[in-house]
């Protein structure tokens, strides 16, 4: 594995190798799950010592980013390898404490980067838990025990019902602002008043307040669902999960797909996948993804589907693409511009599509299409400049189309490659383009790319399975410039020497800007607003100064505030 030793990694450490999202299922330090029929129970059990980088304790099930990769990867396991689950009581194992949100030290003594990634990626694993409730019916459920602090309380948040211990002293709170001088950055604002509607003079009190609520009042103003007595605690918590199970269309007899390890090699600046390559120039500060399309050979029924289980190249895409996203992400932050490339055959993509349009209903190609959703969503609010090249011998189609049409800027060759046998260039429409794989907007990137002409996607959706050639893609807008070979080189070479040159501060927020017209959703608020103010605020000397709030955490200093308003 490739390790920048003599470099500080983005955790801030000189000597820690990059940070590795992929997990096996059989190592888990700081959840433990369990099963009862149609119910699992993952219990958060933090253990202080098991960081992922040294300097800090995790106590009181507080969490590092370890803790939380470990916790997207048990709920990618109970979609795909728990079709039985209907529900999932979310808990904890350390008596009378659910979680103090994420721990103070570690935050404290993170980079800007690692800090703004973090919350970004356990936004995201939030949004993964409502998901899984909205999308699968595998509905979760929260049991308070103790205190939820800060980004222990999000995490309820994410749930569809909390319900809390009513012991006079269990309670919730966001108590980011009164004592760190940051936000509750894992959605907690958005959700406490977009999801849970808290009336919203009630969020400004419970926001500013460092002890939070608990019991009647917790209750009344809509931050928890029921207060149940301890001696009654965990027979109500379950009864109620079995109850949520028992609603679900989980299908209970049916055998789940296992995910084996992902198998990723690093070499110098490659990092391979099966199917998925990227090249590093660290120099320039480009990645160049290379996305190969399926084989002929892929399986068009249901039982094919099932045999080839994590090996099916959609879901293989998928957990590739998805691993490869947040490798980068964490672990090159200097890296500010991702260009995609495809190889393979448009039909064998059309293909792919056709096979999981026509078995949708099914609950493993289900599971298939949202998978390759969240990870289309991930690459959209990854904060980098995207561009795609549609070349002779590309694939874009379908679902690899989307990537033409997330990206901010496109170009597709106007004829042959000289001394070249591949056929032109094409781009092809599938039924997965117009509606299976939207944006955190709820809009279709085609949608979204049309909104002056909505009638133009009614056209375009008459266009599927068609080769279009680079004329017709053009007129169609479904990319931005047509070099021909004489200009192809050195149009793209100076796009994108100019896009690198630019400001990574001023691109992000343009393209954060950008990217989501429209309509917004409750994500589309997370990662376009809250995000990009949590962004800012991680800079404030306010936050994270000598005398900010957050550096002097627990040392019993009050902090300094630079009281100007901008």
């Amino acid at each position: 594995m490739m390790s920048r030793l003599a470099e500080p990694n983005e955790s801030g450490v000189v000597g820690q190798p990059p940070i590795d999202f992929r997990r096996d299922g059989s190592s888990y330090k700081h959840w433990r799950v369990t099963f009862d029929g149609r119910v699992a129970r993952l219990a958060m059990d933090v253990q202080p010592n098991e960081t992922l980088a040294p300097g800090y304790e995790l106590k009181l099930n507080s969490y590092d980013l370890g803790v939380d990769i470990e916790l997207y990867d048990i709920v990618q396991r109970l979609r795909f390898e728990h079709p039985e689950v209907g529900s999932v009581i979310l808990a904890s194992d350390k008596p009378r404490v659910f979680c103090a949100g994420a721990n103070i030290q570690m935050l404290g003594r993170a980079s800007h980067a690692l800090k703004v990634n973090f919350c970004k990626f356990t936004n995201e694993t939030r949004s993964a838990i409502e998901d899984a409730s909205a999308s699968s019916t595998q509905r979760y459920l929260c049991a308070v025990n103790g205190t939820a602090a800060g980004g222990g309380y999000e995490l309820a948040l994410a749930c569809d019902e909390i319900l809390l211990i009513d012991d006079g002293s269990s309670a919730v709170s966001l108590p980011e602002l009164p004592l760190l001088a940051v936000l509750p950055g894992t959605g907690g604002l958005t959700r406490l008043v977009d999801k849970r509607k808290v009336r919203r003079d009630r969020a400004d009190f419970f926001c500013t307040n460092a002890e939070g609520l608990r019991g009647q009042r917790a209750l009344e103003w809509g931050l928890v669902d029921r207060l149940v007595p301890r001696s009654q605690f965990e027979a109500t918590v379950m009864e109620r999960a079995r109850a949520l199970a028992d609603r679900s269309e989980r299908p209970a007899a049916e055998a789940g797909v296992h995910f084996p390890m992902l198998q990723r090699e690093i070499l110098g600046t490659t990092i391979r996948y099966e199917h998925v390559s990227v090249e590093v120039d660290r120099k320039t500060g480009i990645a160049d993804f290379v996305i190969q399309g399926p084989a002929a050979d892929i399986p068009g029924d249901i039982a094919g589907i099932r045999e080839a289980a994590a090996s099916f190249w959609p879901l293989a895409i998928a957990r590739e693409l998805d691993d490869a996203v947040l490798h980068l992400r964490m672990n090159e932050a200097e890296i500010g511009l991702w260009v995609f490339r495809t190889r393979g055959d448009p039909a064998l993509v059309e293909r792919a599509d056709q096979i999981l349009a026509h078995h949708a209903n099914d609950w493993l190609v289900r599971e298939i299409i949202l998978y390759l959703k969240r990870t289309l969503q991930r690459i959209d609010v990854s904060a980098r400049s995207l561009f795609a090249l549609v070349e002779p011998g590309s694939c874009f189609a379908g679902t690899l189309l989307e990537l033409v049409l997330a990206a901010d800027r496109s170009f597709m060759l106007s004829g042959a490659r000289e001394e070249s046998d591949l056929s032109d260039a094409v781009v092809r429409l599938t039924a997965l383009n117009f509606g299976a794989l939207p944006m955190v907007n709820g809009l279709t990137r085609l949608e979204a790319r049309n909104l002056a002409d909505p009638a133009q996607v009614d056209h375009l959706r008459s266009l599927q399975g068609r080769d279009l050639a680079t004329v017709d893609a053009d007129r169609l807008g479904l990319v931005t410039f047509t070099p021909d070979d004489i200009d192809w080189d050195e149009e793209v070479r100076l796009a994108i020497e100019e896009r690198v040159s630019f400001s990574p501060d001023a691109l992000t927020g343009l393209e954060a800007n950008l990217r989501f017209p429209g309509p917004e959703s409750m994500d589309s608020k997370i990662f376009a607003r809250l995000s990009a103010w949590q962004n800012w605020i991680f800079q404030r000397s306010n936050a994270v100064g000598e005398d900010g709030a957050l550096h002097l955490y627990g040392t019993g200093r009050k902090p300094t505030f630079d009281k100007t308003r901008t």
